[in-house]
């Protein structure tokens, strides 16, 4: 895995692999931003090599020059910003720039740090840019280790910032949140065959032990789960060889400031059940548990980073498939909080899974309960790809977990819970139907899931079900395939109450 340290070296004198820089995108080609300290003649070299390459400067945009004078890097990677130098342009930009030259064994990062802010910003996007996946059956891709990405380059920021505790703790909490996020993109890649309940639950374990923080992980297995009452897992995950788990990680730090409680979907692989899915929509189902890989990996990170609240997250795992033991559309099930459901869809499952969460951890009196799933299509087409949907019992708790989003760089949206919207999931046969028809899909599921959270408590629902899986090409923070969307955003929150 790749290491990130802080130096105050000027860049020029360096001897790494590679050296990256910045540059924004004028009408007139890339122009170089400040912040590198190099000599005048290698900046002379870097803008007569960027007008011959006819460099713009923009997103995405990485140019590598060799043989740069002064400069004792290999070579000097030009990564463009675009027309910002936000903190998440930067953070985009280190990004990148490591992929592109992640097989490199050291990179040195000269991009301009105007406060600890954008410091820890442009680390985190190195980190990120580092990610690759150990494919299957690959040396170092043993599953949930907390290890399976091949290794990555050692990586130091160069800043002419002070070494104080705030620029140091900065770098450092980077390197935490990155390694969370690096485990829970391994968990969401892993093939469907490896990861399934009972191996995501012994990942989960094997991270923890690994770990130096003292995080707690108990498993409720199926027959724990049918004596506990929890209907609604039960029966996504009875048409399976795989019966389902849920599992519980705890991070429980002396004079904890807050108790959060984190509750994700962890559908290892979605058929559809009997309502089975077209063959192309099944692809990607094994990134259906990315919710519960991404509250997983907080659970560590906060451990790690010794923050001083209370954080527990509850994964809820099952496998849905169709055979002659599945559930059926009509059923009847009983919750874990005694509330009856009908069942309208065998592939609306997910919302089956977190209720039953959600009543487990409502148990524990929290000061605050986040969901976080890969939940429904309608998401997807209300916001894109990229773009999260946020909804709360509570407008401030909304917002709180949006500003937390922005400081992570981690695209969110707040969306509504209309009330007229409830009748929709009015049943005949039992207290409530778990679907309401395809209009405001997204919402109707919030609503559902609303009804198993007291009023009291703080609740908000993340539907990351397009930004948890980049299907396309790498870019920025994300690498193709699992992204670890919601690690950041969670752990920023947590910081909040700390």
């Amino acid at each position: 895995m790749p290491s990130l340290t802080l130096s105050g070296r000027p860049a020029a004198d360096v001897a790494v692999d590679a050296l990256v820089i910045g540059a924004r995108c004028t009408d007139d080609g890339a122009e170089l931003l400040s912040g590198h300290g190099l000599p005048a003649a290698a900046v002379t070299h870097l803008k007569d090599s960027l007008a011959a390459l006819e460099a713009k400067g923009g997103v995405g945009e990485v140019a590598r020059i060799v043989a740069v004078p002064g400069v004792k890097a290999g070579c000097v990677a030009v990564a463009g910003v675009g027309k910002t130098e936000a903190a998440d342009a930067l953070r985009d930009a280190a990004a990148n720039a490591v992929r592109q030259l992640a097989k490199r064994a050291s990179i040195a990062i000269a991009l301009p740090t105007a406060d600890a802010v954008t410091l820890g910003a442009i680390a985190d996007g190195a980190y990120a840019g580092a990610y690759s996946f150990a494919k299957a059956g690959s040396a170092g891709g043993k599953t949930g280790s907390g290890a399976g990405s091949a290794s990555g380059p050692k990586i130091t920021i160069l800043s002419d910032l002070k070494a104080t505790k705030a620029t140091k703790a900065a770098v450092a909490r980077a390197e935490v949140i990155g390694r969370a996020r690096d485990w829970a993109r391994d968990l969401v890649n892993t093939p469907p065959n490896v990861l399934f309940p009972q191996s995501f639950a012994e990942a989960a374990k094997s991270r923890a032990r690994s770990s130096a923080a003292k995080v707690t992980v108990s498993v409720l297995d199926e027959k724990a789960l049918a004596k506990g009452g929890f209907g609604g897992i039960i029966g996504v995950g009875q048409g399976s060889i795989n019966p389902p788990r849920i599992v519980t990680m705890s991070w429980k730090p002396a004079g904890a400031k807050a108790s959060i409680a984190l509750v994700g979907k962890g559908i290892t692989f979605d058929s559809g059940g009997l309502c089975i899915k077209p063959a192309a929509s099944m692809l990607t189902m094994k990134c259906d548990m990315a919710g519960a890989a991404a509250v997983a990996a907080v659970v560590i990170a906060a451990a790690e980073l010794d923050l001083p609240v209370a954080v527990t997250a509850y994964l809820c795992l099952a496998e849905n498939m169709p055979s002659g033991s599945a559930q059926r559309p009509s059923d009847v099930v009983t919750m874990r909080n005694k509330k009856t459901v009908e069942i309208i869809d065998t592939d609306a499952e997910g919302r089956m899974v977190l209720a039953d969460g959600l009543c487990l951890a409502a148990e524990k009196n929290p000061d605050a309960i986040i969901d976080v799933a890969t939940l429904t299509g309608a998401q997807m087409i209300a916001l894109g790809s990229h773009i999260a949907g946020v909804m709360a019992n509570d407008d401030a708790f909304r917002d709180r977990v949006i500003t937390a989003a922005q400081t992570a760089g981690e695209p969110a949206w707040p969306m509504p819970l209309p009330e007229d919207l409830r009748k929709g999931l009015e049943s005949q046969t039992a207290d409530l139907a778990h679907k309401a028809d395809r209009m405001g899909g997204m919402l109707t599921a919030g609503l559902f899931l609303q009804t198993f959270v007291d009023d009291a408590t703080p609740w908000a629902h993340i539907d990351i079900a397009g930004p948890a899986f980049n299907e396309k090409g790498a870019s920025g923070m994300n690498p193709k395939g699992g992204t670890g969307y919601a690690v950041s955003t969670l752990a920023a929150l947590i910081e909040q109450y700390a």
